[in-house]
């Protein structure tokens, strides 16, 4: 059984009653750190001669460890549980984003030129110079964030409304990193000529498409498709979010075992959306030697089950995972929990790279394989070199809306990678520090330049 790090997404607050004697908060914070629970903040509510009434916030690694928890807890004599409740899901209540105006209504002149009648000749020069769109409404700066909730996370096809949490936070993401107005649309509909034909019809609103948590096969129809038939940039942030900062991180990797990208043997597990595009970006860059594999294996040009997406990187060599990791230099995880042994590890060449990127848990955890690797990165934040695409999407629109581009190309992507990569000097790369954090403020801004700069030598800037 893999056992995690305990984390914030499963935090909890306990109220409880304590006698007020010598020990008894001991005995509370003794029986948390024997059930595993990492310990947060102590709040005194209360306190009387004889009772004092605490909250308690506690870290836990999943749903059943927090239960294990709290029933300890409740074991320890005198000691009353009062109430919990899960710090996640209270975050959540009422939903995570809200509209405001930008400007003031305080008089009637105000609301006049707002809205009726003045409005009106707005509307009108809009009409007549659909150009202006741009400078007169909110279009400039918006970001429609779509999905049919096919493939939520690594929870599979939870619908619309269970992806809804996940496209809220994207916008919070869009908004703090970018200063980008985003907002989530959750289709009630998993038809592609349906996603399509509705994303076409709101796109009047919209500067920009983040398409998300669209399953595969259909998720590259939808992009294609839409790039072709829209003339604002649609970006599916599974596929090139992801790829961006998996090659921002290889880059600095690379620099550190000394190992060029054009001469390197990469393989890649998961053949799905993310998986594919980082392959292509990967080739984009130099990479010439990539395996893919999914649940069957290597994708070999011996397999009739590939669709079209898998067969563009089908190889002649055949076999399994673990024969694809032999002697590899880089292997790349956006699959599953669990796939990978530490002696698959101990197979690759010298130096080695793992990106096990599965999420919450790793393809490895990299406590098995500390001292085989040369660098190890994860998609979790409580482990070092975390590949996250937040590092990428917010700069890239900011990029993309500034320079009213028409589409998100391979190149930009390619810059934006090389961007992020950048910001980390020489100096202070090392095994632990190949991918800056998501709360460094330099990100989104180089990461816009990058891609401004690309749109205008590709000749699609319109400013």
């Amino acid at each position: 059984m893999v056992i995690l790090t305990p984390n914030s997404s499963y935090s909890l607050t306990l109220r409880l009653q304590i006698p007020n004697r010598a020990g008894m908060l001991a005995a509370v914070t003794q029986a948390i750190a024997n059930s595993g629970g990492n310990l947060g903040q102590i709040d005194l509510i209360a306190q009387t001669r004889q009772l004092t009434t605490r909250d308690v916030t506690v870290d836990a690694s999943s749903t059943e460890h927090a239960e294990t928890i709290v029933q300890a807890v409740k074991e320890l004599a005198d000691v009353k549980l009062m109430s919990v409740y899960d710090r996640t899901f209270n975050l959540h209540r009422g939903g995570k984003i809200t509209v405001i105006s930008r400007i003031p209504l305080k008089s009637q002149d105000d609301l006049a030129m707002a809205y009726t009648p003045g409005v009106g000749r707005v509307c009108t020069a809009i009409a007549q110079d659909p150009e202006q769109v741009y400078n007169l409404t909110i279009k400039q700066n918006t970001v429609a964030i779509v999905t049919d909730g096919s493939a939520v996370l690594g929870l599979g096809n939870l619908g619309a409304a269970g992806a809804l949490p996940v496209m809220e936070g994207k916008a919070m993401l869009f908004k703090e990193f970018a200063g980008i107005d985003a907002f989530p649309i959750c289709l009630a509909t998993q038809d592609t000529e349906e996603i399509i034909a509705t994303v076409k019809n709101i796109a009047p609103v919209f500067g920009g498409v983040n398409l998300e948590d669209i399953a595969a096969p259909r998720c590259f129809e939808i992009e294609k498709r839409l790039r072709q038939e829209l003339d604002i940039p649609v970006f599916h942030d599974d596929q090139n979010g992801t790829a961006i900062v998996t090659l921002a991180a290889l880059f600095n990797a690379l620099k550190i075992v000394n190992k060029p990208i054009e001469q390197i043997r990469i393989v890649i597990n998961g053949a799905g959306a993310a998986g594919v595009a980082i392959a292509r970006l990967l080739q984009k860059a130099g990479a010439t030697n990539i395996l893919m594999c999914d649940s069957k294996g290597i994708l070999s040009t011996n397999r009739t089950d590939l669709n079209q997406e898998k067969q563009e990187f089908a190889v002649s060599q055949a076999g399994t995972l673990t024969d694809a990791m032999i002697s590899s230099d880089v292997f790349i995880g956006v699959s599953a929990p669990g796939v990978v042994t530490p002696e698959m590890v101990r197979s690759m060449a010298k130096d080695p790279i793992v990106m096990a990127m599965a999420n919450p848990i790793p393809e490895i955890q990299p406590e098995l394989v500390m001292n085989d690797v040369a660098i190890m990165a994860t998609g979790r934040s409580d482990y070092p070199n975390q590949i996250n695409n937040v590092l990428a999407f917010p700069g890239v629109f900011r990029g993309a809306l500034d320079s009213r581009a028409s589409t998100i190309t391979t190149t930009m992507c390619l810059e934006a990678a090389s961007a992020i990569a950048s910001l980390i000097k020489p100096s202070d790369l090392h095994s632990e520090y190949i991918i800056p954090s998501v709360f460094d403020d330099r990100v989104a801004t180089a990461v816009a330049a990058a891609v401004q700069r690309a749109a205008r030598e590709e000749g699609i800037a319109k400013q």
